[in-house]
C-alpha cells in the first residue's frame, strides 16, 4: 500500500510542495508554476546552479508519483541527512547561507529570472556546505518590478547577522522566536547608534525599517532603481553589507574548553582511541551520529572520518563556529556543527508546531555520543541521572557515554561555591539507571583519568 505524507513545512507555496512517498522524498511541481518551471529548465539556470553546487540536485521522475492532480512534474531531490534551522546555525553558517542566496539571485537575474522569496529556510547544509533547496523559488523577472524578497532577506539575514556581530552573538536566538525573520524596527532599536554610520546597515536596516513604519516601502522599491540594473545594484549592496559583517569566536563559556581541561595530551589520545574502537564495534555499522555537547567537534570528526553522517551539537556559539570553520578548512563532507542547548532544545515551531521540527523529532539516529556531558546535565542543570539516560535512549539506538566522577577536577570546580545536593550522582546510580534502558556492551576506564567510557545498546524499541 502506497503511503504519502506531505512535509509539514511545505504548504505555503501554491507552486508545489514536498512530500514523502514510500520513504522517498519528492517535490511536486503544480500547473500554476509550469511556465516559470519551463523557463528555469530552458534557460540553463537550473543545470548551472546544480553543477556549481548552489542548488540541490533533483532527478525528474514519473508523473505517476504525483501526490495530487494538477502536477506538471515530479522531482526527487537529494536528501539532506539532518534538517537544520537558522536559529541553530553559527554566525558563519548564517553568513554563508546569506551569500549563497544572493549568488542564486544574481545568477537568476543573468538568466531572466529572480528569487520570489529569500527565506533562510530555503537553505540547508549538505556535504559541509550551504545549498539552496527550493527549486520552485525562481520565477521570471519582470522589468521594473521590485524584488519581493528584499524585505525577507533583510529580516532573515541582514538583521540577525548585524545584531550577532555588532551587539551580542546570543541575539541570534531571536530567530527562534521570530521564525519569519527579525523585524527590522526591532533590529534598528537594538543596534548601536554607530551602526547608522555603516552605509549598508543604514540602508537595509534603519531606513528600511523607517520606510515600513511610514508605509513608504512600496513607493520606494517601485522606483526606477528596480530595473534589472537596479536589482543587480541592490544585490551587490547587500553582498557587501553581509561580507563586511564579521564575528570572532572568543570570550564565550566553552570556546576554549580543551585548553582548560584536566585531560593530559596522552589521556586525550586514549579517549579518542576508545571512542574509535567503540564505533567499530557497532553492528551494523552506523550511518548517522549525533555528538551531544560536542564543543568544537574534536571527537565528532572520529565519526565523520568513518563516513558517518555526524551532527556536532553544542550550546556555545563560539565552539560551533570553530567547528564549522574547521569543516570548511578540511572539507569534511560528513560533519555538520549546530548550536543546541540540550536543556532547552529546539521545539516544534510554526503552524501547528509542525513547520520546524523539534530536536527529538529529527531523530533517532544510529549512535549518540555523550562525552563529558553527563555531569553538566546532572550537576550543572540538576537533571536526575535516570532522565539523562532516558533522553539519550530517545535519540539513538546506540550510545557512547562518558561518566565523570565527583572527584574529577571538572566536577570539583562545578561544585565549588555551591552546596552539594547531588547524593545520587554516583557511578552505582548511573549504572543502575543504564540497566533499565540500555545493555552495556563495553565498559572501559579512560587511561590516566578516573573517567569511564561505556558502549551501550538500547533495549527494545
Amino acid at each position: 500500500m502506497t503511503e504519502t505524507a506531505t512535509v509539514a513545512a511545505s504548504f505555503r507555496d501554491p507552486s508545489g510542495f514536498v512530500y514523502v512517498r514510500d520513504g522517498v522524498l519528492l517535490r511536486q511541481v503544480n500547473d500554476s508554476f509550469a511556465e516559470d518551471f519551463g523557463l528555469l529548465m530552458r534557460s540553463g539556470l537550473h543545470d548551472e546552479l546544480v553543477a556549481d553546487g548552489v542548488l540541490v540536485p533533483c532527478e525528474s521522475v514519473s508523473l505517476n508519483l504525483a501526490a495530487t492532480e494538477g502536477a506538471v512534474a515530479v522531482l526527487r531531490p537529494t536528501r539532506v541527512p539532518t534538517v537544520s534551522y537558522p536559529y541553530e546555525w553559527s554566525f558563519g553558517q548564517l553568513k554563508d547561507a546569506a551569500l549563497l542566496t544572493l549568488e542564486a539571485m544574481k545568477r537568476a537575474l543573468a538568466k531572466g529570472m529572480v528569487l520570489k522569496d529569500a527565506s533562510a529556510y530555503n537553505v540547508q547544509f549538505l556535504a559541509g556546505r550551504p545549498i539552496f533547496i527550493d527549486t520552485l523559488s525562481f520565477e521570471a523577472h519582470v522589468e521594473g518590478e521590485p524584488w519581493v524578497g528584499y524585505r525577507q532577506f533583510c529580516e532573515h539575514f541582514v538583521a540577525p547577522l548585524a545584531l550577532m556581530s555588532t551587539v551580542d552573538i546570543r541575539l541570534g536566538k531571536l530567530l527562534r522566536s521570530n521564525i519569519n525573520g527579525i523585524p527590522l524596527d526591532l533590529a534598528s532599536r537594538l543596534l548601536h547608534k554607530s551602526s547608522r554610520l555603516n552605509m549598508g546597515l543604514a540602508a537595509h536596516v534603519h531606513l528600511h525599517a523607517r520606510a515600513q513604519k511610514s508605509g513608504g516601502e512600496a513607493k520606494r522599491v517601485n522606483s526606477a532603481r528596480m530595473t534589472k540594473t537596479g536589482l543587480l545594484a541592490l544585490v551587490d549592496s547587500l553582498r557587501r553589507t553581509v561580507s563586511n559583517l564579521n564575528w570572532e569566536p572568543t570570550g564565550t563559556t566553552w570556546s576554549e574548553y580543551y585548553k582548560d581541561t584536566n585531560y593530559t595530551d596522552e589521556a586525550m589520545v586514549h579517549k579518542k582511541r576508545l571512542v574509535s574502537e567503540f564505533l567499530y564495534q557497532i553492528t551494523p555499522a552506523p550511518r548517522s551520529c549525533w555528538d551531544l555537547g560536542a564543543n568544537d567537534g574534536s571527537f565528532s570528526v572520529i565519526a565523520s572520518q568513518l563516513g558517518i553522517d555526524t551532527v556536532a551539537w553544542d550550546f556555545d556559539p563560539a565552539a560551533v563556529e570553530l567547528a564549522y570553520r574547521r569543516v570548511k578548512q578540511v572539507g569534511d563532507k560528513k560533519l555538520l556543527p549546530l548550536v543546541q542547548d540540550l536543556t532547552n532544545p529546539s521545539p516544534g515551531l510554526g503552524w501547528a508546531n509542525g513547520e520546524r521540527e523539534s530536536l527529538i523529532a529529527r531523530g533517532p539516529v544510529d549512535v549518540v555520543l555523550a562525552l563529558a556531558l553527563v555531569h553538566h546535565l546532572a550537576i550543572g542543570n540538576n537533571v536526575p541521572l535516570p532522565q539523562v539516560v532516558e533522553f539519550f535512549a530517545s535519540l539513538g539506538r546506540w550510545a557512547i557515554v562518558e561518566f565523570v566522577p565527583k572527584d574529577d577536577s571538572q566536577v570539583v570546580r562545578m561544585l565549588s561555591g555551591r552546596k552539594d545536593v547531588f547524593t545520587n550522582y554516583t557511578l552505582d546510580v548511573f549504572e543502575k539507571s543504564l540497566a533499565s534502558t540500555f545493555r552495556t556492551v563495553a565498559k572501559k576506564r579512560i587511561p590516566e583519568t578516573e573517567r569511564t567510557l561505556y558502549l551501550l545498546e538500547r533495549i527494545g524499541r
